[in-house]
Formats: structure tokens, sequence, C-alpha cells
């Protein structure tokens, strides 16, 4: 190896990976989602909630509230990444921005008293949002320049599959 190709930069491939059309169809896939939920929220949704009981209620308004939250911040991200993406804006100016951003924790556990009550759609939803969620946080490490190590990324890959078993074994049991 000569002293040139020693002393060549690194390439960071993080940005190109966001740039690249995973990105598209991410930020698609979300805003599809964000106009889902919200017509749902507004039509469906708010027909069902009136036929729930007290508990399930509470808990109706409570997670729908968390979805919407979590939703528009994604929202925020997915379109400040555009714009970056689109030549709209610097990443500079778009980190800065998104730190204003700060997205809400996903609860550990998903459940309690009224959980299994609220209506299947909701939920769907709720799970949807949360991957999505996902995603766009491995994207922002991607952003940023940092790739997830293989004890997160199996971390996060066992979690994922706990939680679709303990869902499919919630729904056997209705």
């Amino acid at each position: 190896m000569n002293d040139k190709q020693e002393q060549s930069p690194a390439v960071a491939i993080g940005p190109r990976i966001v740039a690249s059309g995973g990105f598209d169809a991410l930020y698609r896939e979300g805003m599809a989602l964000i106009e889902e939920v919200a017509a749902y929220l507004d039509g469906d949704g708010r027909a069902e909630s009136r036929d729930l009981p007290r508990e399930a209620g509470f808990v109706y308004a409570t997670e729908s509230m968390r979805l919407t939250t979590r939703l528009m911040q994604l929202a925020s991200w997915l379109l400040l990444q555009r714009a970056v993406n689109e030549g709209e804006l610097t990443a500079e100016s778009a980190r800065s921005e998104k730190e204003k951003v700060k997205f809400s924790a996903t609860p550990s556990e998903r459940g309690g008293p009224g959980y299994a009550e609220l209506p299947e759609r909701l939920r769907a939803f709720i799970v949807k949002g949360d991957r999505l969620f996902q995603r766009v946080q491995q994207f922002d490490r991607l952003e940023r320049g940092s790739l997830p190590d293989a004890a997160e990324a199996a971390v996060n890959g066992i979690a994922d599959q706990l939680s679709r078993l303990k869902a499919a074994y919630s729904r056997l049991r209705e």
C-alpha cells in the first residue's frame, strides 16, 4: 500500500444511506401512516372510543395522544431530512432543528388494565408507529455518522420478535 492510500480520509456512509432511496420509502410510509392515523382518530376511532368501558376509554385517550405526539415528532424529523436531501437545508441546520424535536421514549411495556379492550386498529397503529419510530432513530444515527453495533442490533431484533410474540399470544387469548 502506498502513502496516499494510507492517508485517505474515511468516507462516511451514513449520510449517503440516508440520502438514498431508503429514505424516500421511509418518508412515504411515515407520511401515509400519519394521514391514516389522523383519519382514523377523527372518524372511526372517535366512534369506537365512545363504546369503550371507562377504564379502556382513559387508556384510549392516553394512547391516542401518545401516538399523535410520536407521529408529529416523526413528521418533523422526516420533513427536515427531506429538506436536507433536496438541498433546501444544510445538514448542520437540520441537525440544529432536530435537536429541538425530542423524541418521546417508547414505553418498554404496552398493556395494563384496559389496553386489551382498545380497538384493534388503534393497537395496530401503535405497533406501526413504534416500528416507524425505531427505523427513524436508526436513520438518524446513520445520518449523524454512527452505525449501530452488532449487540444493539441483536437486542433490538430480539425485542422486536418478543413484542410480536406477545401481541400474537394476546390475540390468541382474546
